[in-house]
């Protein structure tokens, strides 16, 4: 291109044509994706999972995740090949009001657990999804920052794409995977408190409630739900001048619980304070966890526990069987757009129009 600034009338001035703008597109990226394009096998994937491959886990958890049918028959033979593998982890779900620091302590708790032996961690951290653009920021490692980069330790962030207690609907396939894999110890962080918790609760051996003081949240936390199912309690940040408030907040908690029948491990859940950002607690925290899972596998709780998840389990994917089969029947759409449309017109009821609808899948189950 000429640049008007070389003409004889700009004398002593001279511009340079410059290099030539590269694209912003990566070189090497067309490069990656004939890389990572190789298809594996059933066999493959097992095998990497198997030996610990981290590369080869992660394509298998993205593959469970996967909505597409060619990737879940994968998926499911996948895991079915891991399943005799499974169970030998111990699995904590943690949950706590947005801003109580569960990313935090998560970090805290796993390097203080890696510290302690030879042992592996997995870490699925579920982030939420947005009701309007359907996205996640998936931002949980960045918060992580010793665990990101341990060599033994596996983080996992997915979308929780509205599901039932913040936990992404395919988080207990990607355990089994995990398990599959040597993990361990697996962590569950949950969305946190506001939606239904039962979903997280159901997966996990150890339930722990992560809480803060002087949010005005004291007595808003002393509810039947969510402190029934949890099996710890943890006051955060209790440091500096919080220190005080912590131990008053621990007291009334200690106090509700004891308003509470006994659960039926016949274990009363602890209540302690403690510090993710200073690392202060931490061991005790982690005490807790090892001494509830030790008296639960000795009175037996822990086998019925797990039992339980599984008929939960059973009926879970049930559920969503038959909705998947519903909503994919031949001329579904148009039926629904149509009493949908009697509907807002006030020409039918939504019982009326649910009935309706229900009718025209019976006849084509049918036939």
């Amino acid at each position: 291109m000429e640049h008007p600034e070389n003409d004889k009338a700009y004398k002593g001035l001279k511009v340079n044509s410059g290099v030539e703008s590269l694209g912003s597109v990566n070189p090497y990226l067309s490069q990656m994706r004939k890389k990572r394009a190789v298809e594996l096998s059933v066999n493959d994937y097992v095998e990497g999972i198997r030996r610990g491959d981290v590369t080869v886990l992660s394509r298998a958890v993205t593959l469970v995740e996967s909505m597409r049918p060619e990737h879940q028959a994968i998926a499911q033979e996948v895991i079915e090949r891991c399943l005799p593998y499974s169970g030998n982890s111990v699995r904590v779900g943690i949950t706590g009001v947005p801003g109580a620091g569960k990313s935090t302590s998560i970090d805290a708790f796993g390097m203080h657990l890696l510290s302690q032996g030879s042992g592996k961690l997995a870490v699925l951290a579920v982030d939420p999804s947005s009701e309007r653009s359907k996205g996640s920021i998936l931002g949980d490692k960045t918060r992580m920052e010793r665990l990101s980069l341990h060599p033994r330790a596996f983080i996992r962030p997915s979308a929780s794409s509205g599901s039932l207690g913040g936990v992404a609907r395919k988080t207990r396939e990607t355990i089994v995977l995990c398990e599959a894999a040597g993990y361990d110890t697996v962590f569950v962080e949950t969305v946190g408190v506001g939606q239904s918790e039962t979903a997280v609760c159901s997966m996990v051996d150890f339930f722990l409630l992560i809480q803060i003081a002087g949010a005005g949240d004291e007595l808003q936390g002393i509810k039947r739900g969510i402190m029934e199912m949890a099996d710890g309690i943890v006051i955060n940040k209790a440091d500096g001048d919080n220190v005080e408030e912590a131990r008053r907040a621990a007291a009334h908690y200690r106090n509700a619980l004891q308003l509470f029948p006994m659960p039926s491990c016949g274990i009363r859940p602890s209540v302690l304070t403690y510090s993710g950002f200073f690392d202060i607690g931490i061991k005790e925290v982690w005490d807790i966890i090892n001494d509830y899972i030790s008296k639960v596998k000795a009175n037996g709780s822990f086998d019925v526990r797990r039992n339980h998840q599984q008929r939960y389990w059973l009926y879970e994917s049930l559920e969503e069987h038959i909705k998947q089969r519903f909503y994919n029947t031949t001329g579904m759409d148009d039926m629904l757009k149509k009493y949908e449309q009697m509907l807002l017109s006030g020409k039918i009821t939504s019982f009326a129009a649910a009935s309706k609808v229900l009718e025209y899948y019976d006849y084509n189950k049918r036939s």
